[in-house]
């Protein structure tokens, strides 16, 4: 059986990580910051996989993305899936020299099919966000403002038809709020889908992570909740998934004081 994945998601804007609320940001700091008040360096122990996403509003520098990608990357030892603002093969390539094991598109979907089809052959997760507006479950790209004209489950056709290797769901509507997965989208979204599926937006504690991953077609569980999940609260949150019978790689640590 597949192992599910415990993933956490930092936003990055002009050098500082963001925290975000159904797609309003808020300044957390830059790494160091991070580091020293809420001991960054110990939940690369206690998750599968790192998103990192460039989610600028004032112009997408993927040369100081990819620095501070770089930056991050030299002390964790795991699997990392960045994105954001990639708009050709170079932009792509650089990302990955910083240490990028995959790369996330969201806007080149829709606005560049070829240049997804091209970036394919580098393991292309494709990243959709979503929120439903008069019964309608509609995309928006760049950070959440510009309305795309596909619903959902057009684009989960449309991204499925160019070949990634993996889906990333996030619900605009609850991002930053706590109040747990939209499972019944993700599950309409699973009927349809063949790709692994990453889900996000709304993790509030534990059990959201458990339900998450009883869902099927999902393969990894995210969060973006800097204060709720940072150092013990992910060790405690993926305690308590493994403790729920969900099939998860198991290591031991031995963090020092």
């Amino acid at each position: 059986m597949l192992k599910k994945r415990l993933i956490f998601t930092l936003l990055f804007e002009q050098g500082q990580y963001q925290l975000s609320r159904n797609f309003r940001l808020q300044e957390v700091g830059d790494l160091d910051w991070l580091r020293e008040n809420y001991d960054f360096d110990a939940i690369a122990y206690y998750i599968d996989e790192l998103v990192v996403l460039n989610v600028s509003r004032d112009g997408l520098e993927v040369e100081r993305f990819a620095t501070a990608l770089a930056e991050l990357s030299e002390r964790y030892f795991l699997p990392i899936a960045a994105g954001g603002g990639i708009r050709s093969m170079e932009d792509a390539y650089l990302l990955l020299r910083s240490n990028a094991d995959k790369l996330v598109v969201n806007t080149a979907l829709f606005k560049d099919n070829s240049l997804v089809r091209e970036l394919v052959s580098t393991f292309v997760v494709a990243s959709l966000d979503f929120q439903t507006i008069g019964g309608a479950s509609k995309v928006f790209t760049s950070c959440g403002l510009e309305d795309t004209g596909f619903s959902l489950f057009d684009a989960v056709n449309l991204v499925q038809e160019l070949g990634v290797g993996e889906l990333y769901l996030t619900s605009m509507e609850r991002d930053g709020t706590g109040f747990g997965y939209e499972l019944d989208i993700f599950d309409q979204v699973i009927d349809i889908c063949s790709l692994p599926i990453i889900i996000s937006g709304g993790v509030g504690k534990s059990e959201h992570f458990v339900e998450g991953m009883n869902l099927s077609g999902v393969s990894g569980v995210s969060t973006a909740n800097i204060y709720n999940f940072m150092v013990d609260g992910l060790k405690q949150a993926r305690s308590h998934v493994v403790t729920s019978g969900i099939p998860m790689a198991r290591w031991k640590t031995d963090l020092k004081e």
